[in-house]
């Protein structure tokens, strides 16, 4: 095998995803393995692992398995068609441009929520010194 291909385990590493993870976003069609051994193992080249990564940065953002596959298609298609007509290629960066809004909105949100979650951690913590203090003689 050369340098250009991975098989799953590798891919698994790289991504942090674990192999039934990887397995179900190409059973969703999200991503191809781009060849298979001799053997039949799944092989995958950088650009699968790429399009895995965006991927995950998007589930925890609460994105659909349609979105994702929307964006990984309209990126692709901006990244490999040189020839686009102006239309096109705006209304594809207009795809991208709601998702990076998108994103951008929902961080701003988790960021609210990871700073009540730190003040309830805080509170709780101070409480418990509260108590320990309040319980010595």
């Amino acid at each position: 095998m050369d340098d250009k291909h991975m098989q799953i385990g590798e891919v698994a590493a790289r991504t942090e995803l674990s192999l039934r993870t990887i397995r179900h976003y190409e059973e969703t069609g999200l991503v191809t393995p781009s060849a298979r051994s001799q053997g039949g193992f799944r092989l995958y080249t950088k650009t699968d692992v790429a399009r895995l990564m965006v991927i995950r940065r998007m589930k925890p953002l609460g994105f659909t398995l349609d979105q994702m596959r929307d964006l990984l298609e309209a990126t692709a298609r901006l990244d490999n068609e040189p020839d686009l007509d102006t239309g096109e290629r705006e209304a594809l960066l207009d795809r991208v441009r709601e998702y990076e809004q998108a994103a951008t909105e929902q961080v701003n949100k988790l960021r609210v929520q990871l700073a009540r979650a730190e003040d309830f951690a805080a509170t709780l913590g101070a409480r418990l010194e509260q108590s320990v203090q309040a319980a010595r003689p």
